[in-house]
């Protein structure tokens, strides 16, 4: 039988209350960003869109992109605090049960590739609708798996589908007026961040009261039910069907590596960054679950909420990005990011010190992140969901190259050595920076 505790129950009423007090604002704001009408024609060498809609979204469709950036980015991290149980059912030998993370992360790396560029081909409306429905499905296929093989046939699917989040990005993007775009984009981006935060605590609190596959499912069924709502919601725009092919649009995301030089900046920044950041959240259950801790995965799971609280706060580089301030942002947060380890560092001594420590980690993080891609998608307009893809190999590499040094890192050297590794990266990223500031700053002001 299945003993409920209040422990369980405490993320979820956060989340509740988060998520009403959201919606109440959104009410609030809401009827100045009604009825908005605008068209938009792009017209380059190798694209020409035509979009027209009737009508711009609301903070409530702000909110609703957020929350599926979220759910959708979470089934790729579901699997951390999983591992375990998922050994012992399929009878999977520890060490070899590393590679449920690693066939996740490379084919959410190839779906950046393959399927986000479609939403520059295709309605963008219905790639999302249709891509989380065949997520759904895979869910399902990963909750009832009978054997191994179906199960990591489906975890692989799972992880090509979750690039869904990219698409949501650059559709949220492509809806908000120019003004409004570095704040659209941060706030949907935080969906991301906390998504990827709170999903180790939502597994575990599931696979505590259900087993792991209630994990899945459970997702399964949230994000159906999110469809209906995405499908009522979400503006019915027009597109004029781009002459560009598939694989001439597929051979136009490597070729914006070549010419974007601020997607190759910046993408040097986030595969810097994230791999400080893949660092520390791969690295952390080491410490915490041994003495003088010694704590269940829900409990290690549970510190993805500190980073909510920075991850929310840093929403508001968007709009900095919007005055002009991105660069400034950025600086200002990689300095956070580096005093974040200072303090990390004591996780031995003092858990506050710790949450301290993952408040700021986060905030730079994200902060950083959002600045990232308002900047990019003010360059080629047309092919925001090209630029997302291209953007996130970067994200993908740092955090896979992140995970693999930081546990080779800690079994050889410890707590110390995962955190003089992070703050060389971090300081890494900020001479890098500085290196390119005049470069990257010509380029933002043509």
């Amino acid at each position: 039988m299945i003993m409920l505790k209040k422990h369980h129950f405490i993320p979820f009423g956060i989340l509740y209350l988060s998520v009403r007090l959201m919606k109440r604002r959104c009410t609030k704001l809401d009827s100045s960003d009604k009825n908005i009408r605008f068209t938009e024609e792009i017209a380059t060498k190798t694209d020409e869109l035509q979009l027209v809609s009737s009508s711009t979204m609301s903070r409530y469709t702000e909110l609703l992109l957020a929350i599926a950036c979220g759910m959708a980015v979470a089934n790729i991290y579901f699997a951390h605090p999983l591992l375990d149980s998922i050994a012992t059912e399929f009878i999977i030998t520890p060490s070899t049960i590393g590679i449920v993370i690693t066939i996740t992360q490379i084919c959410y790396a190839l779906g950046l590739l393959l399927l986000v560029p479609l939403g520059d081909l295709l309605n963008q409306r219905h790639v999302i609708i249709g891509q989380m429905l065949m997520l759904v499905v895979a869910l399902v296929v990963v909750g009832i798996a009978p054997t191994s093989i179906v199960f990591f046939i489906g975890i692989a699917v799972v992880g090509l589908l979750a690039t869904v989040t990219q698409t949501l990005v650059a559709y949220a993007s492509t809806l908000a007026v120019p003004a409004e775009r570095g704040r659209v984009v941060g706030f949907v981006i935080s969906g991301v961040v906390i998504g990827i935060l709170l999903a180790r605590t939502f597994a575990g609190i599931m696979a505590d009261l259900g087993g792991w596959r209630s994990v899945y499912l459970s997702s399964a069924v949230l994000i159906l039910i999110l469809i209906g709502l995405l499908h009522k919601e979400l503006p019915r725009t027009v597109y004029k069907r781009s002459s560009l092919s598939y694989p001439k649009l597929f051979h136009s995301v490597l070729m914006l590596f070549v010419q974007e030089r601020i997607l190759l900046i910046r993408g040097i920044l986030a595969l810097l960054i994230f791999t400080v950041f893949s660092t520390f959240w791969t690295s952390l259950v080491f410490p915490l679950s041994s003495p003088p801790y010694s704590f269940s995965h829900t409990a290690i799971g549970a510190f993805g909420l500190a980073g909510v609280s920075g991850a929310l706060a840093a929403a508001r580089a968007g709009r900095l990005s919007d005055r002009g301030l991105g660069q400034l942002t950025t600086l200002v947060a990689l300095v956070l990011l580096i005093t974040s380890w200072f303090f990390i560092y004591f996780i031995n001594y003092s858990i506050l010190v710790l949450v301290i420590g993952i408040i700021l980690l986060d905030l730079a993080i994200q902060a950083v992140h959002v600045t990232n891609q308002s900047l990019i998608f003010t360059v080629r307009p047309e092919a925001r969901s090209r630029l997302t893809a291209a953007y996130m190999v970067f994200y993908s590499v740092g955090s896979a190259t992140g995970s693999i040094i930081s546990t080779n890192i800690y079994a050889n050297y410890g707590w110390k050595g995962v955190c003089l590794f992070a703050v060389s990266v971090s300081t890494l990223a900020l001479v890098f920076w500085i290196a390119t500031y005049r470069l990257a700053k010509e380029i933002i002001q043509k």
